[in-house]
């Protein structure tokens, strides 16, 4: 049983950051659940292992919407270093075998830049990928699983947590039923943060809308199950593959060079440096949408005006840039010293060769089938497609910690747990994006973490 008697040992200073990088990190992938139609070594279930061998305790994390195990690496080193006995493991998804990231962990600084002036690698065709069409909620939870069930070969002891969308499968999987074993059988607790079931539910999908005609919900359109063959990963004008390798590759610039000019892109519309062009894109002065936000510091030498789509998906942000200041100087990047995240750790994370911080190629069907499933399929049309039966017995403390400027709040948290048995406890991090809570400088999201679960033996 996950998340048995635990004993923990807080550190009272703060990790340096030889501390942190002095964490082993490796990376494991086990065969995974078996999806008809998928080539045998994509049935894989992935994950990005920080700390001892042989722990006392482990921590599961999986990434949120577009994410990858890369955004965790700062919020998994923070955890080990303050408790030597723990293991954060943190979960990619069978998707991200799909990324060509060899061509990026190869390539020199010139095959970076032209990658970026071309506008990212080509992405795969959609009928290369036809089988992801069956990568949903089941395939999902069930390579999760594995995870989880590699962990008991290790302790005993362990416990689950998920950010953004990775928060709303935390209470899937503990609501989900595995050939009559309900997944919350599995662990004794679970970590939400700035996630959490219900977070893609705020309109209904009826049943002819997941078999054929399709919706819309926060993050876009969705086709039904019929229209998946066209639109089997999500690309779109803020996110899809070609892009996110173009900003893997800058990312991978900003790190080697950050002061050197950018090359031109659609990244970097007039000269800038390497780590304005990465920048840029994500903080939350800029950023177009709110879960893909830090908050770092601000662009140098620029004109800047206001723009409302930002606004209009929820973010914080708004500004867009307009030009240099003066054409002659490069604009830059300037961490602000009060800021939470610093910009290197931020990209050195994002840009991980053992799990980078995004899912190039993001499963639609997962997001059509959390839509579809909400907090609770019981006798609903989906009740059989997506068990998700087991919500009301799901007795187990929740950590609920939120972005102060991110997608969840206290009372999102408080309806979940509603629901169902089981206590919460809340946290809010003043000022945070949605991914300050994991790549932050101060070890607060960390220790809050490790504190609670001090509590919860």
């Amino acid at each position: 049983m996950l998340l048995s008697a635990l004993a923990f040992c807080t550190a009272t200073a703060a990790p340096t950051e030889q501390q942190l990088q002095a964490v082993p990190v490796d990376r494991v992938i086990q065969p995974g659940a078996v999806v008809p139609g998928t080539p045998s070594e994509l049935n894989a279930s992935i994950s990005v292992r920080y700390g001892p061998a042989k722990p006392q305790r482990v921590l599961l994390l999986m990434p949120g919407y577009l994410g990858g195990a890369g955004d965790f690496d700062r919020l998994a080193r923070q955890l080990v270093v303050l408790d030597p006995g723990l293991a954060v493991w943190a979960v990619d998804r069978r998707a991200n075998l799909l990324e060509q990231r060899d061509q990026l962990e190869n390539a020199s600084d010139a095959e970076l830049a032209r990658i970026v002036r071309d506008g990212g690698l080509l992405r795969r065709p959609i009928t290369e990928v036809s089988y992801m069409t069956a990568w949903g909620l089941d395939t999902t939870l069930k390579d999760w699983r594995v995870a989880v069930q590699g962990a008991l070969t290790r302790t005993p002891n362990g416990y689950s947590g998920r950010q953004s969308l990775g928060g709303v499968l935390t209470g899937l999987y503990a609501a989900y039923d595995f050939a009559g074993q309900p997944g919350y059988k599995d662990v004794r607790g679970l970590i939400l943060l700035d996630g959490y079931p219900g977070l893609l539910s705020s309109r209904p999908v009826t049943w002819k809308e997941y078999q054929g005609t399709g919706t819309a919900n926060e993050f876009g359109n969705l086709p039904g199950l019929s229209g998946l063959e066209d639109y089997p990963y999500v690309n779109t004008v803020y996110f899809g593959p070609r892009l996110a390798s173009q900003v893997m590759a800058q990312a991978r610039l900003a790190v080697h060079a950050p002061t050197a000019q950018a090359p031109q892109s659609s990244l970097a519309l007039w000269p800038m440096t390497n780590q304005a062009a990465a920048m840029i894109k994500m903080d939350a002065r800029y950023s177009l949408v709110p879960f893909l936000t830090l908050n770092s510091g601000h662009a140098t030498n620029v004109n800047e005006a206001g723009r409302l789509l930002p606004r209009l998906l929820g973010s914080n942000g708004g500004l867009r840039i307009t030009g240099p200041k003066d054409p002659h100087v490069l604009i830059g990047w300037q961490d602000d010293p009060d800021a939470l995240t610093a910009s290197q750790t931020f990209l050195t994370g994002f840009s991980n060769a053992l799990g980078d911080g995004s899912e190039w190629y993001f499963p639609m069907r997962l997001v059509l089938d959390v839509a579809a499933a909400g907090i609770d399929t019981t006798g609903t049309a989906f009740q059989e497609e997506l068990p998700v039966i087991h919500n009301r017995e799901v007795n187990l403390p929740v950590l609920g910690i939120a972005a102060g400027s991110g997608v969840a709040r206290e009372k999102d948290f408080k309806t979940y747990v509603a629901a169902r048995p089981g206590d919460l406890t809340f946290r809010s991090l003043p000022g945070a994006a949605h991914l300050d809570i994991l790549t932050a400088k101060s070890d607060q999201v960390a220790g809050w973490i490790v504190d609670w679960l001090s509590q919860h033996k």
